[in-house]
């Protein structure tokens, strides 16, 4: 199992109940170890790359309304 950690800047983030919904769309998903997002749209992630990849979360946070904007 190798971890892969990567903080990305997102849009879409205005009020600590957008960092909820952040949250909560990333909620289950396989692979994912840890998520912590700020209110200036930086999201910090950690996942196993063997289960998920970048790719992957990153669409799933672009079909919950918090599109990549560029790398942190």
């Amino acid at each position: 199992m190798a971890t892969v950690t990567e903080t990305i800047h997102v849009g879409g983030v205005r009020c600590e109940r957008c960092v909820m919904r952040l949250a909560h769309a990333l909620e289950g998903h396989e692979g994912l170890e840890r998520a912590n997002a700020n209110l200036m749209g930086h999201v910090t992630l950690a996942w196993d790359d063997e289960r998920t990849s970048r790719e992957a979360i990153v669409e799933r946070l672009g079909k919950a309304g918090f599109p990549e904007l560029a790398a942190v």
